[in-house]
């Protein structure tokens, strides 16, 4: 019950900014807008399938979990810079309790933003010749999950090891890195070389290929990429929770 309560005055913290709304739910709308226009400027003999609005609906839902990440920094951080957290500190909550308050609203925010994306998705579909399986879709939004609580915990991690100065620049590399090796702007596989094998080591390109496998013909290395995305949240999230509570009781001495 306790976490609840936090959760419900952290997720008001967040929407009482208006750049929430701007990046979280606004930005990757118009990016996906974008992006398909310029698939369909693109000639056919180019051979391009990045854009194509199958691939584009996944990868902007999942780079959109970046902008989560990035709230989910700044307001972990702003609270420690304050004194409300100190005053929570001498309440009966626990830090289990702080992960699920800062857990909670960021889900629902980046739940509410994939659903966005993907109606916005559905709607260009119609206008592009491009039907979307509603399954298809669920599944999709399934495989988000684990990047979500990878960003999520990526997010805590971030503002509770820095400062709330610092965490806005470490997201916005997390940011980049994931907008250009995640396979989002650019077919990686198609690249190969050495961006592949980066990609391959990194998370990003992983969550964003499982994300768009519910609308490919012939999906393939579903297990590796599952249990890379899984595994990396996991140990992300576990990496947050044992940094938060060092720092809990470091700030508490």
């Amino acid at each position: 019950m306790k976490s609840i309560v936090f959760a419900k005055r952290t997720l008001k913290e967040i929407l009482r900014d208006p750049l929430s709304y701007i990046f979280c739910l606004g930005f990757p709308l118009v990016m996906l807008v974008i992006m398909s226009i310029v698939d369909r400027s693109i000639p056919a003999q180019a051979n391009m399938t990045v854009f194509h609005i199958e691939n584009l609906g996944p990868g902007i839902a999942y780079f959109g979990l970046t902008f989560v990440m990035l709230f989910s920094s700044i307001q972990v951080s702003k609270d420690r810079s304050t004194a409300l957290l100190l005053r929570l500190y001498a309440s009966p909550m626990n830090p289990a309790d702080y992960m699920i308050g800062y857990t909670l609203p960021v889900c629902i925010l980046a739940l509410v933003q994939i659903t966005i994306c993907f109606v916005a998705a559905f709607l260009i579909g119609i206008c592009t010749d491009y039907t979307f399986s509603i399954g298809a879709i669920l599944l999709s939004v399934l495989a988000l999950i684990p990047s979500l609580f990878l960003f999520t915990g990526l997010g805590i991690l971030f503002g509770s090891a820095v400062n709330e100065k610092a965490a806005p620049g470490l997201c916005s590399i997390i940011i980049t890195s994931t907008g250009m090796i995640g396979g989002i702007w650019m077919d990686i596989e198609g690249l190969g070389g050495v961006i592949q094998k980066v990609a391959n080591v990194l998370p990003f390109y992983h969550g964003v290929t499982l994300a768009k496998m519910p609308f490919r013909e012939k999906p393939e290395n579903i297990p590796e990429h599952l249990l890379w995305t899984v595994g990396c949240a996991l140990v992300v999230y576990v990496l947050a929770a044992v940094i938060f509570r060092r720092k809990m009781k470091k700030d508490v001495k």
